[in-house]
């Protein structure tokens, strides 16, 4: 079965790796019910049905989201190990079956609690909505994301920036874009049976196409990165000075390059000031005089400066330095941040709309493109583990810093200038930071 398919993918009018990044970006729109901006439109009515406070369910986020980060290392070496097919059909069911506990949530703790008193009590229902995030971040925002992400950096090489950019162009439409969708979805179904209805969309749609579609790499398939044709009569020398040339690092190797700690602290704290700002979208925006609707609508204009800076930065990706982007990314996330602390103006909001959709363009593409070419594929998986988990427990801080400062001083201004000072960090790091030398292959 495996040769017959290897010949009818061989015999395809074109290379494979386009559907392999067709269905990789489905998989990725598919996580939305996983981040954050899949969440923050269910916020309001989990605290009406749970009655915990907004730092409560925040913290509850947090710690769900967190414990899921820490597993991510394990779950990017699962993925090195048993590839995108069945890593991603996994994750998919997890995520269902999630989502349709989290839509009966509440129902469930009360249940519990009037079977056995050790269950009755706000302690437990909390930990029980602890659990239930973990799940959702581990398999959505963790697992099915990095997945994908790391299969298309897997298909393609010269290409890579090119294709990351087609896929982040629709990523970004679709992220920004989703808090807007959702909510009017929402609004016509109910929180919860919209919950129900995602699960069957992304654990039978989705779960369908990655069993039948998905392969973890071109050799899989007797094909190679880019569609690209060798000649059997090659030189060796010139296959042995491509494998010499061909980086390939193992995780403990690429923690020892500053370039990975560049780029991870960058996605990472894009990560923590995003989700702090969706997660919180609908009472910033009360803050600022404008109903939920007139809140969540920011993310369309978002989402098309997103999608303009996926092209620009696909394009840019194959021709600059890495590090340029990253100080851009600086500046941006700066001006994001920036634009929120006067969210009730035009100007804020369109400092805001500049900033984080700039951003979040710039992310989707640096998450595709800079593992794969500095760090190699043979170990991709759990260096990309290692960077999703920081990624994660950067998402994690972000809805509770921001939650701790609306608490504290009744706004979320300090929150937000913190956010506008980070950036620093990483723009520092660029500077120092140079492409790691290449590394033979392991034998």
């Amino acid at each position: 079965m495996k040769t017959s398919s290897r010949t009818v993918l061989n015999r395809f009018p074109f290379f494979y790796g386009w559907v392999i990044a067709a269905v990789a970006t489905v998989g990725i729109l598919m996580s939305i019910p996983g981040q954050t901006m899949g969440v923050s439109v269910f916020t309001d009515p989990l605290l009406r049905a749970t009655k915990l406070s907004r730092l409560q369910l925040s913290n509850a986020y947090l710690l769900g989201t967190i414990l899921s980060g820490i597993l991510l290392p394990w779950g990017g070496s699962a993925l090195d190990r048993y590839g995108a097919r069945l890593t991603a059909t996994l994750s998919t069911f997890v995520l269902g079956l999630t989502l349709v506990v989290l839509s009966r949530i509440d129902r469930i703790a009360a249940f519990l609690g009037s079977v056995h008193a050790f269950f009755a009590n706000q302690a437990f229902a909390t930990g029980l909505l602890v659990v239930a995030f973990l799940c959702l971040r581990f398999s959505g925002q963790g697992m099915l994301t990095m997945t994908c992400r790391t299969t298309i950096g897997k298909w393609f090489d010269k290409r890579r920036g090119l294709v990351a950019g087609i896929t982040g162009v629709v990523v970004s439409f679709g992220f920004a874009s989703a808090p807007l969708f959702l909510n009017k979805w929402v609004t016509a179904h109910g929180w919860r049976s919209t919950w129900v209805e995602m699960a069957m969309v992304v654990a039978f749609g989705m779960g369908t196409l990655a069993w039948l579609l998905l392969r973890d790499s071109p050799e899989e398939l007797g094909l190679q990165m880019d569609g690209q044709k060798t000649s059997l009569t090659e030189n060796t020398s010139q296959k042995l000075v491509r494998e010499v040339e061909q980086p390939e690092y193992t995780r403990a190797q690429a923690l020892r390059t500053i370039v990975f700690w560049a780029l991870t602290y960058a996605v990472a704290l894009q990560g923590l000031v995003i989700t702090g700002f969706t997660f919180h979208i609908v009472d910033i925006g009360a803050d600022a005089g404008l109903d939920a609707h007139q809140a969540v609508a920011i993310f369309l204009p978002m989402a098309a400066v997103s999608t303009l800076m996926n092209l620009t930065t696909g394009y840019l990706s194959d021709r600059v330095r890495i590090r340029y982007l990253l100080m851009a990314l600086a500046a941006f996330q700066c001006i994001g941040a920036l634009g929120v602390t006067h969210f009730a103006s035009f100007a804020g909001r369109a400092f805001c709309v500049l900033g984080f959709g700039a951003g979040g363009g710039m992310f989707t593409i640096l998450t595709t493109v800079a593992l794969p070419r500095f760090f190699g594929r043979k170990h991709l998986g759990a260096i990309s583990g290692l960077q999703m988990m920081c990624i994660v427990i950067g998402s994690a801080l972000g809805p509770s810093m921001f939650a701790l400062a609306r608490q504290l001083s009744g706004h979320y201004t300090p929150a937000l200038l913190l956010c506008a000072a980070l950036p620093l960090g990483h723009f520092i790091l660029a500077l120092l930071s140079n492409p790691p030398a290449p590394r033979h292959l392991e034998r």
